[in-house]
Formats: C-alpha cells, structure tokens, sequence
C-alpha cells in the first residue's frame, strides 16, 4: 500500500510476529462489558482504590504519554474506560509495548479498578494482551467523521467517530423492542410474510423484479406487508403484526429511501378510529421511555405528541388549505377552479390531481401530529367505504412535520368490492399509472371464504426513528442507506 500511515502499521504486525506476538489471535481471554466495570465501582471515591481486579478489552481511542506513565482510553460497545500504563508496573519491555500500540488496535488489559484523583474510574493495567491491528488509521478525534457521504458509506467509521450516531442506532433498536412488547402485551401475534411475492401489492408503488430460474417466473420485492397479512387474519389469528423490510423502486431523498423498515398490523373486530388510538398510545409510549417526554424538539421546531391529535378530513384539508373545492370529483371544473386561483394543474384524472393539490398546500403545513382522515376511494382500493359519505373511505394518514408517519384504514371485508376496486386499478395502470395495484386472485380467493371487520395499520419506523433521535435524513437512521456506487458519486 503507497499510504505510509498504513505500511508503518503493517511493519509493526511484521514487527510482533517476529517477537512471537500473534497480531490476530484466534483465542480472547475472558473479560467483562465496560459498563458493568463502571456500574460496579461508581461509588468509588477520587484517589480511592477498589481492592479488585477487571479484565476489559476494547478499542484503544486514545493515547496520553508522559513519560514512565500512560493514560489510554478503551471503548467496546457499552462504553469507555481509562487504563494506566506505568512502567513499574507492566516492566520496561511491556510498557513499551504498550506505548508502542496505535489508537484503532484491540486490546485486552487486566488490572486494579481505581479512581484517579480527578475522578476518572481507571484500570491500573497488570497485563495486556494484543487483540486486533487496525491497519488503517481512525479519523482525527476532534474533528470525528463530518463528510455526511462518507459518514453513510462508511457506517463503521461512522459509529467509531461520532457518539450521536452510535446513540440514534441505540435508539432505533430500543424502539423496535418497545414496539413488540406494546403490541405483544395487546394479544398481538408477529409473523413473518414473504419477501419475494408473485404479485406486487398491499401498495401503490413501482416494484423491483427479478426472475426465479427454477420457476420461470418474474418475482417481485414486496411493496408492502398488507396482503399476506390479511390471510393470516382471515385464517383466524385475530392480532397479527410484522417488523420488516419493503422495497420501492422509487426516488432517494432525506424521507425516502428504496429499502425501508414498515411494521403493518391488523387487529379484527376493529376499525379506523381503533387504529387511531393504538398509534397515539404506541408513539407516546415511545417518546415517553426514550426521549422522556411527549414534547421534543425536531430540527427547531417543537412537537407536541400528547393525545389526542388533530384529525382532519382529506378533501377539507385541501378545501382549506388551498380554496379549491374536490367534493363534486369533476376533474375540467377542479382544473378551472384551481386555474382561477393561479394554481396550473397537470393533466391526469382524479386522484392525480388529489395528490397534487394535497402535495403541494397541504404537507407542508402539517407541523404538529395531524390525522388526515377519509380519503377519497380512488386512491384507497383496500379501505372500507365511510358510511354516508359516498365516495369516501375509512382511513387515515399520520403526518409530523410534513412527513408521512403512518397509513391505516378501515379494512375492505366486501370481497365483490373488493374485485371491483382491483379492477378499477387495472384500469388505471391500462391508463398508464405504472404504481396503480394489481388483481391478486389469491387474496381474494382467501377473502372470499370471510374477512372479519379488521383495522390494519401501516408505520414507517425509519421516519419514526428520525423523530425520536431529531435526525434530518432517512439516511441518518438507516445504517447502510441506498447511495450512488462509489464511481458514480
């Protein structure tokens, strides 16, 4: 290798192999996590000491030399001691072994817990043995890794140099633990669905194919968990949920990204407004054990998740936000109305221009945790109808500053409707709507058998996790996010 920071560490791996030190050895003495070292003598005075010995290993991040003396920083994934290196101590051939030891390199050290006298809980190292050589150099302490692509690329480094990130990765697996005791102690049941499915749906969403060889069939990643879940529900399990992975083939930005993390549930003998509730208790829940409270700070602005929230109807919404009036669905008089108004819209049918109008007067505003309620049944082929109100549907959308939190409906139990609406969707994609929903004669011959009156629900942990840890990106709370091939960058 032509860097020379990295051919003075291979030297030194030559240079232990030739005292017969193996710089990656197969064996690990047995040690203990940092955090239980720290827990166990927290209560130790400055100067005092312990009387007891620990045995840690961890990544060395520091160094502090002062002659006969070193003061080292170890970390491992709980969290970061002090060693002290004294010459009289380790013997003049160890300590300078262990001065000799880069920031990056591996190490086990056994020793007396003490405290120092400015108070920093401290193993006076006894022994050491050498773990691992990091033949590459960290990045500089005090500057840490700030390139945020380098930072997504390169999540190792990522995690070793910036404490923030390493605490939104705590936080995102404490809320995926959190959210399975909520809905385990509920009755809720977690299954798993396939990933590869024959027919894209549960979504309106372009999908991402590959072929099966032995089969001679298109697959497709799935888009969404909806309707498979709906057959368990339909086999008789009652409460059902999933944590898993869907995939869009769709745009990259700070609220998006191809792979994705959705937990979907349904709960039968339940509806719309169930669903409401469930998701305002299992969010509070979260604020509440993670962060501390129902009102946080997001990126400036302050967010108040206490119970209930606001709750608004679609076609209101746009009605108020923007004075264009949607409830007579004539697409010419929408398109005159907005014209007059200044607004151009595009060519398209309804729920083309529902999108458009919601997109772009409507989103933006949604601040503080706002339900957007009864969506037009055009472009909510799997929800219940609203009684009443034709042409509405019983679901809603939770957004938070913007952002599109969760989806849930009333679910379609009515397999003859349920039919129509597929082939309503057929039609739009004959139409040229390539993210418009398939039949799926599958579900539908399970659905024909009985469906009981269900509410399902559908969240976005990843957007979830950028609330609890106030990150700006979708990129921030994935540890490995979709990017350009490094060539292409």
């Amino acid at each position: 290798m032509s860097d020379p920071l990295v051919r003075a560490r291979l030297e030194k791996i030559d240079a232990l192999r030739a005292e017969g030190v193996d710089p990656f050895p197969a064996r690990v003495p047995a040690s203990e996590r940092i955090d239980e070292v720290l827990r166990r003598h927290g209560n130790l005075a400055a100067e005092e000491h312990s009387g007891a010995r620990a045995a840690v290993a961890g990544r060395l991040m520091a160094r502090r030399q002062m002659g006969k003396a070193s003061f080292l920083d170890l970390r491992d994934g709980s969290g970061k001691i002090q060693i002290h290196a004294a010459a009289d101590r380790l013997g003049d051939a160890a300590y300078g072994r262990i001065c000799d030891v880069d920031v990056g390199d591996f190490l086990h050290v056994v020793g007396e817990v003490f405290r120092t006298k400015r108070g920093e809980l401290t193993v006076a190292a006894e022994s050491f043995t050498f773990l691992a050589k990091a033949i590459r150099p960290l990045p500089e302490k005090w500057h840490g890794l700030k390139d945020v692509e380098l930072r997504h690329r390169h999540r190792s480094l990522d995690l070793i140099s910036n404490d923030e990130s390493r605490a939104t990765f705590v936080r995102r697996a404490r809320m995926l633990s959190i959210v399975r005791r909520v809905l385990d102690e509920r009755g809720f049941m977690e299954v798993e669905t396939p990933i590869l499915q024959p027919i894209p749906g549960g979504a309106s969403a372009r999908p991402f194919v590959t072929h099966h060889n032995v089969l001679d069939a298109d697959l497709y990643l799935r888009i969404a968990l909806e309707l498979y879940l709906k057959r368990v529900l339909i086999g008789g399990i009652d409460r059902v949920y999933e944590i898993s992975k869907c995939f869009r083939n769709e745009g990259i930005s700070t609220e998006h990204n191809p792979e994705f993390t959705m937990l979907e549930l349904y709960q039968a003998y339940a509806d719309y407004g169930d669903m409401m509730s469930l998701v305002e208790d299992l969010v509070g829940t979260l604020f509440r054990e993670i962060v501390g409270s129902t009102v946080v700070d997001y990126q400036g602005k302050q967010l108040d998740f206490t119970p209930p929230w606001r709750r608004v109807s679609m076609l209101g919404a746009i009605a108020e936000a923007s004075g264009i009036d949607l409830s007579d669905r004539d697409v010419a008089a929408i398109r005159r109305r907005a014209k007059a108004k200044g607004v151009d819209l595009p060519e398209g049918p309804f729920p083309k221009l529902v999108d458009e109008l919601f997109d772009r007067f409507v989103e933006p505003g949604l601040v503080q945790p706002t339900f957007i309620t009864d969506y037009p049944v055009e472009i909510s082929p799997l929800a219940k109808s609203k009684a009443g109100e034709e042409g509405l549907t019983e679901r809603f959308e939770l957004f938070v500053v913007g952002m599109e939190i969760a989806n849930a409906f009333s679910e379609l139990n009515d397999p003859v409707d349920q039919r129509k609406r597929f082939e309503d969707q057929e039609r739009l994609r004959a139409g040229g709507d390539d993210e418009a929903q398939r039949i799926d004669e599958d579900f539908l011959f399970a659905m024909e058998h009985g469906m009981p009156p269900t509410g399902g629900m559908g969240v976005g942990l990843d957007r979830l996790t950028m609330l609890l840890s106030n990150s700006a990106s979708i990129r921030d709370v994935i540890l490995f996010p979709a990017l350009r091939r490094k060539d292409e960058a």
